[in-house]
């Protein structure tokens, strides 16, 4: 039995987890890797814990307590949890367990100095770094005293900040095990800390030494400043030198104590550069072995390193696979989508499928590799200037990368993988007959995959999904489609531009397009208020909706006076729109359809903040006052030196700007349409396998490529481990920020506006639609709890189309992520609300209620109060 209680280093290697926790595990891994010193030791495992656990009696009332605590009480948290750990060190080790303690400390040197460090079973895993949660204890010298240090590692696992953690990481505290690392003292010279990929910009080809004089816990805890090294390719790059003044060091008897360090030794590096570089080469040798970049604690003896922990870096956006050796630059898909969420695997490859092109997947996000465009002078040229357009950070981040000595590889300018020039053809007519063609063309397409879908089942279903999207690229890619986009761009484009130049107007444009006819994503705003003006005139029905919490209402609604009407009105709305979500572009996204009850509070606010006909008022204002800049403009520019010309090209501007510049929301509608067809069938297949017993929940298959699906639709066999790991990788996705710009060396390249008309302190955007507005910041992240009062300013971080029933009610809009053309600018314009996107961190500089002044054509927000 004894056995079982403590296990040396030497046995252990990284998939015992359960049995010695994560430290403990990790070090295990690491004593097995050639090369790499690991101090001697044992660990002493989980089963002794749930030994001492099972024999205190009032132990499960406590944890009992612990787990109806809110976590927000901070107070009570703070009672309980000590109250915990003094029954933990209280309970005395049973005789055959201490005694499996002793006899391994006797096998190791019974009176020589160990460290005795608590190793969680939920720590250090790739998905929640617990670093630092739990205790260490140094230069512990004794049976007696390593026995009682035991037990205070047992008890740490209930410190409060390991309590709160888990509440909040929604973590039950009895999952949670613990183990304890008991190692031999290294009395080391220096210690420190070793990243082996930069823990800031993400590079994995450059890492980073901490270092500093004695024992390393000095500098986890932030009682000393580190001297910080840098290396690539086996060469030290920079260095900063920190004045030591102290140290820690271990007294002969037990414990610690800081120390003064001798003047002539306090600027000394605490590494050689030698040093530093064998350090590294130890640490890509650890990193090949776990296979992700890591944080290592390291210490020197004489001129050996001891490796005392190491563990995944958890920060660290992860990289497209290759599979060669050459520099990428990817930008990301989710910056241009308005989707910076993680996607899940069903909902990445359908897109890759449907996409127009080749396209990457790294941290549940996808990236188009744009090397070979940056790496041509011509393609260069035409790639930055559409991205800054779009998204000036885009841009710079590229000229970032770009600026870096040969990075990019200098390609010839008739190189494959240049973008399509949009000139190719004659330009089109200003003609709203165009655009009524390819809405019509669009939903003959689509009401053809409705048909055709129906009969489709089992392998035969994936075979024609395969088909349906050749046909989907072949609609998106329509030349056509293609120039009315551009069209509608390049005119407001050309307003922006020549009014500037001719009136000193800025963003002249977005007033010019308030309104525009044949906006599927603005109309979807709009009839949301005609559904309100359905459902006001009825007490009950209002009354009945607040109190909505699943999405089997609609059924109910027919039993109150009134609800027949407000059922058939919200049935209407979910026949055109239900097909629309937040994050929309990933199919597994629960759509309004599907989730109706997502609806009811922008519904309820419509009926509160609006009076009835709302909906064609602010069409018919916008329109006015599109007509009216018109007007006012086209007089100005007459009064100029040849003012008839000018007037004359802008109004053809205006006109074809007013035809086109709506059908910019088409193309995503028909996407979102077709998506929504795929999915009901993927749906069947799903149920079909959960009855058969192949997969237990319908959802699973979200977790599966869709080529992994087709087979398990196939063989009537799936991977139940695979899909479990594929849910705690996008669990770990969801802790991660997407960078608009990546390289293959893991770098995050974030871009910066380099303006110098922003004044200080107020936070700098992309100007999408003018005008200046001043407000409550309302910061959502989820639009089922928006809580608008009119005039508020919605601070959130992207908004795609499904977020314009908000538009209606809101005064102003911030986003962290967007361009000129993207759904939130569009809308925004649309509506005529002041709008600045592309902030970076807004949700988190922006505080909730806070008031903000918006300044839509300056393009920075300003903090009030």
């Amino acid at each position: 039995m004894a056995e079982r209680y403590v296990l040396d280093l030497q046995e252990i290697d990284e998939t015992q987890v359960a049995v010695v926790g994560g430290k403990g595990a990790h070090l295990g891994g690491l004593s097995r890797i050639e090369g790499i010193r690991v101090p001697d030791g044992f660990c002493v495992t989980t089963d002794a814990f749930r030994r001492i656990m099972a024999d205190a009696p009032s132990m499960d009332g406590l944890l009992n307590q612990l787990s109806r605590l809110n976590a927000d009480d901070r107070e009570a948290v703070r009672t309980l949890s000590a109250r915990i750990r003094r029954t933990i060190e209280e309970i005395a080790i049973p005789d055959d367990l201490a005694e499996a303690i002793t006899g391994a400390l006797a096998r190791h040197g019974e009176q020589a100095a160990y460290a005795v460090r608590s190793s969680a079973t939920a720590e250090d895993l790739p998905t929640a770094s617990f670093a630092g949660q739990q205790d260490t204890y140094l230069n512990v010298v004794g049976p007696t005293a390593v026995l009682q240090h035991v037990s205070r590692c047992w008890a740490s696992l209930f410190t409060e900040r390991a309590v709160t953690y888990r509440r909040r990481g929604g973590i039950d505290h009895r999952t949670v095990h613990m183990a304890v690392v008991v190692q031999r003292m290294v009395f080391p010279e220096a210690a420190g800390i070793l990243f082996t990929a930069d823990p800031v910009t993400g590079n994995r080809k450059a890492a980073t030494v901490d270092a500093g004089l004695g024992l390393g816990e000095a500098l986890v805890s932030g009682l000393v400043n580190p001297d910080v090294f840098t290396v690539r390719d086996g060469q030290v790059v920079a260095r900063t030198i920190a004045a030591k003044q102290r140290a820690l060091h271990a007294l002969p008897a037990g414990g610690t104590r800081e120390v003064a360090i001798d003047a002539q030794r306090q600027e000394q590096p605490a590494l050689t550069d030698e040093q530093v570089v064998r350090l590294v080469e130890l640490g890509r040798r650890i990193e090949a072995h776990f296979g992700r970049p890591q944080d290592i604690e390291w210490c020197l003896d004489g001129d050996d390193f001891h490796i005392v922990q190491s563990r995944p870096i958890t920060t660290l956006f992860p990289v497209p696979e290759t599979g060669d050796q050459e520099n990428h630059v990817y930008v990301s898909v989710g910056h241009q989508q308005m989707m910076t969420d993680p996607m899940k695997p069903l909902g990445l490859s359908m897109w890759q499928l449907t996409a127009m092109a080749p396209m990457q997947e790294a941290g549940g996000r996808l990236f188009v590799d744009v090397t070979r465009r940056l790496g041509s002078p011509a393609s260069r040229a035409a790639l930055l200037d559409l991205v800054g357009r779009g998204d000036p950070l885009v841009r710079d981040a590229l000229e970032t990368v770009l600026d870096r000595d040969d990075f990019v590889p200098s390609l010839p300018d008739a190189g494959p993988g240049g973008p399509p020039s949009g000139h190719t053809s004659a330009p089109i007519e200003t003609d709203p007959a165009i655009v009524t063609e390819l809405i019509e063309r669009s939903q003959a397409s689509i009401a053809a995959l409705e048909r055709d879908i129906r009969t489709k089942t089992g392998p035969a279903l994936f075979d024609f999904l395969l088909e349906a999207f050749e046909e989907h690229k072949r609609v998106l890619g329509d030349p056509l489609s293609m120039q009315v986009i551009m069209a509608g761009m390049e005119a407001t484009w050309w307003l922006n531009d020549k009014l500037q130049e001719w009136l000193g107007e800025k963003n002249a444009a977005d007033t010019l397009t308030l309104s525009a006819p044949d906006n599927i994503t603005s109309e979807m705003g709009l009839a949301l208020l005609g559904v309100a003006d359905v459902i006001r005139p009825h007490p009950e029905v209002v009354a009945f909706l607040e109190g909505v919490e699943d999405d089997g209402f609609l059924d109910e609604l027919v039993k109150l006076p009134g609800g027949t009407q407000a059922r058939d009105a919200i049935e209407t709305y979910l026949g055109r729109y239900g097909m629309r979500c937040v994050g929309e572009i990933d199919i597994t996204r629960p759509r309004w359809r599907e989730r109706p009850s997502t609806l009811v509070p922008v519904i309820l606010d419509n009926v509160r903040h609006f009076e009835p006909g709302a909906a064609e008022r602010r069409f018919e204002e916008g329109r006015q006052r599109a007509l009216q800049q018109e007007q006012d403009v086209l007089s100005r520019l007459r009064a100029l030196p040849d003012g008839e010309r000018k007037a004359d090209e802008t109004k053809r501007m205006i006109d074809r700007v007013r035809t086109f510049i709506g059908y910019r929301e088409y193309p995503k509608y028909g996407i979102v349409n077709r998506y929504f067809v795929y999915k009901q069938a993927l749906m069947k297949e799903a149920e079909r396998l959960v009855r058969a017993g192949v997969l237990p929940e319908k959802e699973d298959i979200f977790y599966l490529t869709f080529q992994e699906l087709h087979d398990v639709v196939r063989s009537n066999q799936a991977d139940d481990r695979l899909v479990q790991q594929r849910k705690e990788a996008f669990r770990s996705y969801e802790a991660l920020t997407p960078p608009r710009v990546l390289t293959s060396d893991g770098e995050a390249v974030t871009g910066a506006y380099r303006r110098d008309d922003v004044p200080s302190g107020a936070l700098a955007g992309l100007p999408v639609s003018a005008g200046t507005v001043e407000g409550r910041a309302r910061v959502i992240l989820d639009m089922a709890e928006a809580d608008l009062k009119a005039g508020d300013i919605l601070v959130t971080t992207y908004t795609d189309p499904s977020w314009s029933p908000l538009f209606v009610s809101v005064a102003g809009l911030v986003t962290e992520v967007g361009g000129l053309m993207t759904h939130g600018a569009v809308i925004a314009r649309e509506y005529g609300l002041p709008a600045v996107v592309g902030v970076d961190r807004a949700t988190r500089l922006i505080r909730d209620g806070q008031r903000i002044r918006v300044h839509g054509a300056d393009g920075y927000v300003e903090i009030l109060s």
